[in-house]
């Protein structure tokens, strides 16, 4: 189950205490009553800004509960030049691919830019290493990226052990 559904349980929770709170308390009627409307209303929209959210890059300061990542696959890098760079990325052990933002280096851009071009050019994998690092972008001395080459196929397949008859053997 993803985690949208249980933040967005937790503030329908939050939502009820509060509105339950506020009905109680020793108020006039239309006071209990605004209380239950703004709470109606507060619900879709929350409902709706938590599902646009997920359509948003995340910033990777933002990345808290992602901090142990060790290595993530680049599967795509665009640059909006001067102002950030977005990156689709693969966390280990997860299938699904997650949308990040990184700020503007262009030592960053320009070595990203190369790696991709190389990664391209020999259908390798790109791999960044602590991409969610607590240290800077500028204390690490940027973007560590290595390329993966593809796995190499045997030249030839191996020798088949031949067969060697057992005349002892009930099997003919």
């Amino acid at each position: 189950m993803d985690i949208i559904y249980y933040v967005f349980a937790a503030a329908t929770g939050i939502a009820a205490l509060l509105s339950t709170i506020a009905i109680w308390a020793p108020r006039k009627t239309k006071v209990r009553v605004l209380a239950l409307a703004v709470t109606t209303l507060f619900l879709p929209l929350a409902y709706i800004q938590l599902t646009g959210l997920l359509s948003k890059p995340k910033p990777v300061e933002f990345a808290w509960l992602e901090r142990g990542v060790e290595r993530a696959e680049i599967l795509s890098v665009s640059f909006d030049e001067g102002k950030a760079i977005y990156m689709w990325l693969r966390l280990d052990g997860m299938i699904e691919p997650r949308f990040y933002k990184l700020p503007w280096r262009q030592r960053d851009a320009e070595d990203l830019e190369d790696a991709v071009d190389q990664a391209t050019r020999t259908r390798s994998s790109l791999i960044i290493t602590n991409p969610f690092s607590r240290r800077s972008l500028e204390e690490r001395g940027g973007v560590s990226v290595e390329i993966v080459p593809p796995a190499t196929q045997p030249l030839k397949k191996p020798a088949v052990p031949p067969r060697v008859f057992n005349p002892r053997s009930p099997e003919i």
